[in-house]
């Protein structure tokens, strides 16, 4: 993969990338889902970032660097689902005037994966440069098909959690391969030392997004949460 293409999908991907914020909590997320009907637009992010905004219904901040554009949701603007297990999550809201793309980002079906070996991105606001959309590469260490995770060879620092993973196809088009999740730090040798960062596929919060007919209905379904495995 050539320089020049991962720049050219770093520059496809933004449009669809924000910041997040809330009092607790910053992250990132990304458009990944709309709805079938009610302009209801859907964000992916990791459930960390949104957990405890949603449980003691705290405002939610989105800042869309590609605009410019800010918004302040409140509560009764929005509804996040949360899945603890894989530590993803999915905001939603009536789209209204925000400037966002008319068409989706690909993703990668559920089930399939890419091997490893294969390089992938992602992007995301890190703490260290809260303002700015940073891009970091690595290549897949490993595929677990029933956590539906890739451990992948990079770094992903405090604010990225939540922030697209993608990989760039033969046409040079980014096809996302899910979320951010967490950072793994090798600490076996006492210290914290490089370790892997975490993606999550994204698949059962696509479908439960587009099979959303108001955002009333979202707000009553937002209780579907998962509890970690044990």
């Amino acid at each position: 993969m050539t320089d020049i293409l991962w720049q050219e999908a770093v520059e496809a991907v933004r449009p669809y990338v924000v910041r997040l914020s809330t009092p607790e909590h910053a992250g990132s997320a990304f458009l990944f889902a709309v709805a079938a009907e009610g302009g209801i637009c859907g964000f992916a992010t990791a459930a960390h970032a949104l957990a405890h905004a949603s449980a003691w219904e705290q405002p939610v901040r989105i800042e869309h660097a590609a605009s410019g554009f800010e918004r302040l949701l409140r509560p009764t603007e929005r509804s996040i689902v949360i899945d603890e297990e894989t530590d993803t999550a999915a905001l939603v809201f009536l789209r209204d005037d925000f400037p966002l793309p008319d068409t989706l980002l690909p993703m990668t079906p559920e089930h399939v994966a890419y091997r490893v070996g294969v390089e992938v991105g992602w992007v995301g606001f890190p703490s260290v440069a809260r303002d700015r959309l940073c891009f970091f590469s690595g290549r897949i260490s490993s595929w677990n098909a029933e956590q539906q995770t890739y451990l992948v060879d990079g770094v992903a620092v405090n604010g990225v959690s939540g922030g697209p993973a993608f990989h760039v196809d033969e046409a040079g088009q980014p096809v996302l391969l899910g979320v951010v999740s967490a950072y793994l730090p090798n600490k076996a040798a006492g210290g914290a030392l490089p370790g892997l960062s975490v993606i999550q596929h994204i698949g059962h919060l696509e479908k439960w997004v587009a099979s959303l007919r108001s955002l009333e209905g979202a707000y009553r379904s937002r209780t579907t949460r998962r509890e970690p495995s044990r």
